[in-house]
């Protein structure tokens, strides 16, 4: 037993001297048959915000940022590369996920923009329930709206190991200096 107890905190302490300097996720990239139209959505319905890409691209396309995550817009040159159903939601295919707090809200907003989608619950511990809302852009990707945080994250290794970035934010933002982001800031 002590054996399988030195190998195991071996094995452990090698995979932590050869992990990635990883931080966060950066961001998701989607190509899509009308840039205009993506921006429509991921800005009115998911709530992003358009942001300055380096002007040094020479291919259309657009840079969204909230919530601690990108979503990077390109037009796409081949239409093999876009998803060919519309229809069907099934919450087992790829898909995007975003935390929630206001679920009942998000439904609401999906019918009041007319936007087809599929609401299911998971889970039946009490307290542990998730609720999720699957839909699709524009070009037919696939998105949840969920509220995970009611399901504790359990490590099914060491817990040193998950890294959460508190003492910045990745990528850097640069607020003007208003009143408004003052008040975001809580000053």
């Amino acid at each position: 037993m002590e054996q399988v107890r030195e190998n195991m905190e071996k094995k452990s302490k090698d995979n932590e001297e050869h992990e990635p300097p990883l931080m966060a996720l950066n961001h998701v990239s989607r190509v899509c048959r009308s840039v205009k139209d993506s921006v429509d959505f991921y800005t009115k319905v998911l709530g992003f915000v358009l942001t300055e890409r380096p002007q040094s691209f020479d291919f259309d396309g657009a840079w969204l940022f909230n919530y601690g995550v990108g979503v990077h817009l390109v037009q796409s040159k081949d239409e093999h590369k876009l998803p060919h159903s519309h229809d069907h939601l099934d919450p087992m295919d790829n898909h995007i996920s975003f935390q929630c707090e206001g679920m009942e809200a998000m439904e609401q907003k999906l019918k009041e923009m007319d936007i087809e989608y599929m609401k299911r619950t998971v889970g039946d511990e009490e307290g542990a329930a998730i609720d999720q809302l699957f839909f699709k852009d524009p070009d037919g990707f696939m998105i949840e709206i969920c509220n995970c945080e009611n399901l504790k994250l359990v490590p099914a290794e060491s817990m040193r190991r998950i890294k959460l970035p508190f003492d910045r934010h990745v990528p850097p933002v640069d607020m003007p200096n208003t009143e408004n982001s003052n008040a975001a800031k809580g000053s």
